[in-house]
């Protein structure tokens, strides 16, 4: 079938020209190279500073010199009630109802949270399942949280792995693991997106295996919030967990999101651990004995907002309002056609990788991944030389992210015509 692209400067010009989101590409700060923006493909990793951000860090700074300690209580935006401030844009970004999301703490201190109250082994029923290859920081949450129930990570630790000669998990395979592995297990806990090969998982289906095996579910979104559309409440999982400077473009280190279904959102059965924040709000300053948890997910909070990288987030999640996640995946499925479409263009030209990254196209995000030969580091070092900002992987690949929020379609015709 003849594709649809044609691999012309004036081509992609067409596209940018008729691209509804082109105006959001000027509410982000380009790096430089050599006078002009670089070609940026590492959303995936770090986003864009947006514009307004500068603004948004000042006006608390502001707060905070205008007010001092009154300034939780005083302003335009009172510190201690910040959270909710975010909270209608992040129910809506991952498909949640307002009191299942909550912001708080950084990724892997909220999934060790969620952990502590969905990862409960007894008896015979100890193991999680999980991917092979998963990223480091969910590798080591698990076995930690494992070891510290006191089993041994190589028994209680079960991991899927691709088929011999394969890239990427089949979807029968997880949800046949589960099945098999069902009476022994406590706790399926996958990512939305693969990190490396850019793989995404069928989470509502892996939700119902879980469940059907009574175990709990729960989702590492790091590399799926912002890039996928979600419906977190309806496909029911137990928790998800999620960064914000990756496609949510909130600055390095920024805040995590976190989402509790509702059906535990008022569970006093349910074991947490607990902090000042995260009690009842109308009683919070009477320093009593006796925790009285929020209702919903504010109830796992520990601390008071990281007021300066919340106020970081609220000014791109005001972004993500005005854009709107269906019609920013929309864009981005198109782009990351026309990325394959270019790549593969290049490749036919001798270049020598293949993309991992599934073809079809609602099993994969922005991310395309090129597992490369032997010179593929050569390749990407002299990608960088020339302006490109990509990612490289251990031991042999190369992420490239279009983000269709500040990423043109001309970036794309650029990079190929490099390659």
């Amino acid at each position: 079938m003849p594709s649809l692209f044609q691999p012309s400067p004036e081509f992609a010009r067409i596209l940018d020209q008729d691209d509804p989101l082109r105006s959001f590409r000027d509410k982000f700060v380009f790096p430089q190279h050599k006078g002009e923006p670089v070609l940026y493909f590492c959303g995936n990793s770090l986003g864009l500073q947006p514009v307004a951000v500068r603004e948004a860090v000042n006006a608390e700074l502001d707060h905070w010199g205008e007010y001092a300690v009154e300034g939780h209580f005083r302003g335009e935006k009172p510190w201690m009630y910040y959270h909710k401030f975010l909270t209608e844009s992040t129910a809506r970004l991952v498909g949640a109802l307002p009191h299942e999301v909550v912001v708080m703490n950084t990724l892997s201190v909220n999934l060790h949270l969620m952990m502590v109250s969905f990862y409960r082994p007894a008896g015979k029923r100890y193991k999680i399942i999980m991917e092979a290859g998963a990223f480091p920081s969910d590798q080591y949450a698990v076995e930690s949280q494992v070891r510290f129930h006191g089993y041994d990570p190589a028994d209680a630790i079960i991991e899927i792995s691709p088929r011999e000669g394969e890239d990427t998990l089949r979807n029968a395979d997880i949800l046949d693991t589960i099945s098999r592995h069902g009476e022994e297990t406590a706790l399926v806990l996958f990512p939305g997106i693969q990190y490396y090969t850019g793989q995404y998982f069928d989470l509502e289906n892996i939700t119902k295996a879980a469940h059907q095996a009574g175990a709990y579910a729960g989702f590492d979104l790091a590399h799926t919030a912002g890039n996928m559309m979600l419906r977190l409440h309806d496909w029911g999982p137990d928790f998800a967990v999620w960064c914000s400077y990756k496609y949510l473009n909130s600055g390095p280190g920024g805040p995590s999101g976190v989402f509790v279904h509702e059906r535990h959102a008022s569970n006093p059965e349910l074991p947490r651990f607990a902090g000042w924040w995260g009690h009842d709000e109308d009683s919070r300053f009477r320093m009593e004995k006796g925790f009285n948890p929020m209702y919903g997910a504010a109830g796992w909070q520990l601390s008071n907002a990281q007021i300066l990288s919340f106020a970081a987030h609220l000014a791109s999640l005001k972004i993500f309002d005005e854009a709107e996640m269906y019609r920013l995946r929309s864009k981005s499925l198109l782009m990351t056609a026309y990325l394959e479409y270019t790549l593969n263009n290049a490749r036919a030209r001798g270049l020598d990788f293949r993309i991992i990254t599934p073809g079809y196209k609602n099993a994969r995000g922005c991310q395309l991944s090129l597992l490369t030969g032997p010179g593929g580091r050569a390749l990407f070092d002299r990608l960088t030389e020339q302006g490109v900002v990509a990612d490289w992987r251990e031991p042999n690949v190369i992420r490239f992210a279009p983000v269709p929020l500040y990423n043109s379609f001309t970036d794309i015709w650029k990079l190929g015509n490099l390659l």
